[in-house]
């Protein structure tokens, strides 16, 4: 019976799939000519989501549960230590995906260690790790259509895999969308490295990506023209939205460590089909614009059915001042939000709408002074009769100053889900510690980070 269930969902996702073939001029996102190459990436993107789709999601959480608790068992984590503003003590690794690299003199010359330490749905991100070290040293955007070799442009679009690190310091003002190709990491330790008041980051159709140690603020949207997305492939593009980073029809994909805020749309979009993803130790902040105040979008259409693929983890990050609502806002998928500090959203924190599967476990909740805001939780455009079914679990979670979760459906979910996928959370209580380290790290070369 197991194995005719799994066969059965296996067919369902199929048949999803055919059908946003057939749709595909509907989801084209910014491209104006969808023309071969993009075809081709299309469905290429789509076959590496299905292979990378989990059946059993819920091993994953497990595992990720499992490695924050025997870290926390090997430390001592005391009130004190977590009330400090700015830490300058010895070097602390206060959460697993941190443990795997941090605290060692030598990361610098074992950078790709980092593609190891990955963990929950995006675990299988490895980046540019079996390619060439690429560095950056122009931090200009002028040219969209020929960049020149040495700036962040001229890196992404690259057929093979790469390693991408920074020579300097640099404020890069991106004048077009950063169109980035697969199977590349961008590793900003060592150096300040800020995308200002420009685009945003594209990852369009394509896998393997890790984007690590990056601020990312002012996004604007921008007009639109003509962009290289590849060393063979130029197109048209529409006006961009003004995210910070956009995943579209994407797998395998891990942000860790990038600081983000104030972009004309949102943050963090994962649409169109995007599975596989961990957002991990981030921080994010004053994220307040009218009319979108949308930090994380999961699922951008109610009606893309597709979306029940979508596989996200959310951990280790800081959600802190400035923030209004959409902490993520989902719709479809099964998303795992494990061990980030909330603090004082300005409207409601989790969202989302046609049914998708939130697991909250091991945060901390902080509501702010409004009265009205007190919910962690909002369910858009649908009855209790409706949402009363969908699973929205709270396990663990701390709920602080006046905060409320309301949760709906089966108390544990049925679905079966992996080791590797899932991690394990630990107490709520823990989280200052976990995520004490959130953002961007100021890592120095020849010392520990």
């Amino acid at each position: 019976m197991k194995m005719e269930a799994y066969q059965l969902s296996r067919l369902l996702l199929l048949l999803s799939f055919f059908v946003f073939s057939v749709l595909a001029p509907s989801v084209r996102a910014h491209i104006r000519d969808f023309d071969e190459v993009w075809k081709k990436r299309a469905e290429d993107a789509r076959k590496a989501a299905l292979d990378s789709y989990k059946e059993n999601p819920e091993d994953v959480t497990n595992q990720f549960n499992k490695n924050v608790r025997k870290l926390l068992q090997g430390t001592n984590s005391t009130r004190r230590s977590l009330k400090r503003k700015k830490y300058t003590g010895p070097c602390l690794a206060t959460n697993p995906i941190d443990a795997c690299w941090r605290c060692k003199k030598d990361w610098a010359k074992n950078r790709k260690r980092l593609a190891d330490c990955a963990m929950g749905f995006g675990h299988e991100a490895t980046g540019g790790k079996n390619g060439e070290f690429y560095v950056v040293t122009d931090g200009t955007d002028n040219d969209m259509v020929n960049p020149k070799p040495g700036t962040l442009r001229h890196a992404v679009i690259q057929k093979e895999p790469l390693w991408i690190i920074f020579a300097k310091d640099m404020i890069i003002k991106l004048e077009q969308e950063l169109i980035m190709a697969g199977d590349k990491t961008i590793d900003a330790r060592g150096f300040n490295v800020r995308i200002l008041n420009g685009a945003g980051i594209t990852i369009q159709f394509v896998k393997n990506i890790i984007i690590h140690g990056i601020h990312i603020h002012g996004i604007v949207s921008k007009e639109g023209g003509m962009i290289r997305d590849s060393v063979d492939h130029y197109g048209f593009r529409t006006q961009s939205d003004g995210d910070g980073i956009s995943i579209f029809g994407s797998s395998n994909i891990w942000l860790d460590h990038i600081s983000m805020s104030n972009c004309k749309d949102g943050l963090i979009d994962i649409i169109m089909a995007s599975t596989a993803i961990t957002v991990s130790n981030c921080h994010f902040t004053n994220h307040n614009e009218y009319p979108s105040f949308e930090v994380m979008l999961f699922g951008g259409d109610n009606s893309f059915q597709q979306d029940k693929i979508m596989q996200v983890t959310v951990a280790f990050n800081h959600f802190g001042k400035g923030l209004v609502q959409r902490i993520p806002r989902c719709r479809f998928g099964f998303i795992h939000v494990v061990n980030n500090k909330y603090s004082k959203w300005l409207m409601y924190a989790i969202g989302g709408s046609q049914a998708p599967t939130i697991i909250s476990q091991g945060n901390r909740f902080t509501a702010s002074e409004n009265l009205a805001a007190k919910e962690v939780t909002k369910r858009d455009y649908a009855l209790p009769e409706v949402w009363k079914s969908w699973t929205w679990i709270s396990q663990g979670d701390v709920l602080l100053n006046g905060a409320t979760f309301t949760t709906s459906g089966e108390p544990k979910s049925k679905q079966p889900f992996t080791k590797a996928n899932m991690i394990k959370a630990a107490p709520g209580n823990t989280v200052s510690r976990l995520t004490k380290f959130s953002g961007t790290l100021g890592c120095k070369v020849n010392k520990p980070c």
